[in-house]
C-alpha cells in the first residue's frame, strides 16, 4: 500500500509550503492536509516542484499503528531518490531474512524512472545500494519485499556499501543505528538517509546507458533524531564522501556532524514537524557534545 503526493508550487523549489499547518511554535512543519504522514516526526520538510512523496505500509506492523513502513521522496524529472525515511523502534527484530527481489516501484508511475533499473545497474560498477537497509525490515516478509523497490536504491560502490568484510563506511553506520535503536534508553529513532542529487558538484558522473541515466551521489547522509524512554530527545548526522574503498581504520566519529550543518550542506530542513524550541535545540549541538550524548 502507498500514497503518493505530487508537490507543485508556484515560484522556486524552495517556496514554503506550509500553508495552514504552521503555527507559532512550529513554523516550518510539512503540511498534512493531503498526506498525514507527513507530520511524523521522521520526515524532513518536502520539496516542492518535482517531488513525489511515497507512503509505504504493510498490514504487518508490529510497532507502528498506521502501518508505515518505509517513506521515499522522489524527483521525477531527476528520475532519483532523495532521501527515505523511517521508524526504528526499542525492541526492533524479526526473522523475515532478505527478500533480495529487486523490483520497480509498483506505485510509481513508469514515466517518472529510467525504463529498466535492473539493466542500468548490470556492468555499472555499482551497486543496488539500499538507503532503508534490508536489516532494518526484518519483521515482516512484506516490510522487507519493500525495502527492495528500486527508490529505495542509489548507486554505491560496493567498498562503501559493503566492504570485503562488510566493512565499508556505509554498512558501518547501519549497523550502529541498529545498535542504538536496542539499546534500553532508546523509545524511537526516527532515520532520514539519502545522497546527495540536487547540484552538480554533488554528484560523481552518472550511469549512462540508451540515452537514460541514473545519478551517482556524490556524498551520502544519515539524519537521526533519538527519542528516550524518559521522553528527552537528542539528534546527530552522518555526512560521508562516497568513496571507492574501505578506510584502513574507520572511526565513525570522524563522519559526525550536527543536523544544523547536514542542513547547510543538503538544503534539506530535517525533523521539521518537531516544536521549534527542540528543534533549535537539538541540532544545534556541537560535535563534542554529540559524540558525548551518543556514545560514540
Amino acid at each position: 500500500m502507498a500514497a503518493a503526493l505530487t508537490l507543485t508550487a508556484c515560484g522556486s523549489d524552495d517556496d514554503d509550503i506550509n500553508g495552514g499547518n504552521a503555527s507559532s511554535d512550529n513554523a516550518n512543519a510539512n503540511t498534512i492536509s493531503l498526506i498525514p504522514e507527513l507530520g511524523r516526526l521522521e520526515f524532513p520538510h518536502v520539496k516542492n516542484g518535482n517531488s513525489i512523496v511515497l507512503v509505504h505500509k504493510t498490514s504487518d506492523h508490529s510497532f507502528d499503528t498506521d502501518g508505515v513502513n518505509i517513506c521515499i521522496e522522489w524527483d521525477t524529472q531527476k528520475k532519483s531518490q532523495r532521501w527515505t525515511c523511517y521508524q526504528m523502534h526499542s525492541g526492533y527484530g524479526g526473522n523475515s531474512g532478505r527478500s533480495d527481489n529487486y523490483i520497480e516501484d509498483p506505485d510509481l508511475p513508469a514515466s517518472s524512472r529510467v525504463s529498466d533499473s535492473r539493466s542500468m545497474y548490470s556492468g555499472s560498477g555499482f551497486t543496488r545500494g539500499h538507503i532503508c537497509p534490508s536489516a532494518d525490515r526484518t519483521f515482516s516478509t512484506e516490510a522487507n519485499r519493500q525495502t527492495f523497490y528500486y527508490t529505495n536504491m542509489q548507486p554505491q560502490y560496493y567498498a562503501f556499501n559493503s566492504g570485503g568484510n562488510y566493512n565499508g563506511v556505509w554498512f558501518l553506520m547501519e549497523d550502529k543505528v541498529r545498535k542504538w535503536t536496542n539499546q534500553r534508553t532508546t523509545d524511537v529513532l526516527y532515520v532520514c538517509k539519502g545522497g546527495t542529487i540536487d547540484s552538480n558538484d554533488m554528484l560523481l558522473p552518472s550511469i549512462k546507458s540508451n540515452g537514460e541515466e541514473l545519478l551517482v551521489p556524490k556524498y551520502f547522509f544519515m539524519a537521526l533524531l533519538c527519542k528516550t524512554n524518559k521522553g528527552e530527545y537528542k539528534a546527530m548526522a552522518f555526512w560521508s564522501k562516497h568513496i571507492n574503498y574501505v578506510p584502513s581504520n574507520t572511526n565513525l566519529r570522524d563522519y559526525v556532524i550536527s543536523i544544523d550543518e547536514l542542513e547547510e550542506l543538503t538544503g534539506i530542513d530535517f525533523f521539521c514537524n518537531l516544536p521549534d524550541d527542540i528543534e533549535n535545540s537539538v541540532e544545534s549541538r556541537t560535535k563534542d557534545k554529540i559524540i558525548n550524548a551518543w556514545g560514540l
